[in-house]
């Protein structure tokens, strides 16, 4: 047997398998996504005021007080940034974790001292993503007293709307009772 009778076959299969699986199978599963989730797929992009102010999918960066702030990113080299997701690997004896727990809690004590409240984990660590666009409704809560503060709004009408923004786990059995931090501060925007 000559190398051109063994080659030609297994060069036919690889170049219809790399058109089969490279080229037919992402250009139709990206069709029928389009189709079926047109939003989902483009990104699930908020709109306000006819522009794009981010993505219910990634978190965006809120350090002014009149806003509520999400989980610390642990994307480099710039923070929420999509193309850098990845966990930040510290353990809970790691120094530099600490840190940074310890540096957040102080920015949260600083911009809101009267708060006694117990400061919920999820403000001051990252998710295993880094990027994650949600905070638990305790940590919402937390902040309520700041936000109100700041913006002079009543901290019950503030509350209602943490209720209001807050979603039940997904299809009621994945993952979490959460807050997206995006929509909810549009909605405080919107309620000012």
């Amino acid at each position: 047997m000559t190398v051109s009778v063994v080659l030609r076959p297994l060069l036919v299969l690889f170049a219809l398998l790399t058109l089969l699986t490279g080229v037919a199978y992402p250009l139709l599963v990206t069709g029928i996504g389009k189709l079926a989730f047109a939003r989902q797929a483009a990104g699930s992009l908020v709109m306000r005021d006819g522009k794009v102010v981010g993505s219910e999918l990634i978190s965006q960066s809120f350090q002014d007080p009149q806003y509520f702030w999400g989980r610390l990113s642990a994307t480099s080299p710039m923070p929420n940034n999509g193309a850098g997701s990845t966990g930040s690997n510290l353990g809970p004896t790691n120094p530099a974790l600490v840190e940074a727990v310890r540096g957040r809690i102080d920015a949260l004590r600083a911009a809101d001292p009267g708060n006694a409240l117990p400061i919920p984990v999820d403000l001051v660590t990252a998710s295993a993503s880094g990027l994650d666009p949600h905070i638990s409704p305790a940590a919402a809560l937390y902040q309520v007293s700041r936000v109100a503060r700041t913006r002079h709004m009543d901290a019950a009408k503030l509350r209602l709307l943490v209720q209001s923004q807050t979603e039940p786990p997904q299809w009621g059995v994945f993952g979490e009772t959460r807050v997206n931090v995006l929509l909810l501060n549009l909605a405080v925007d919107r309620a000012q």
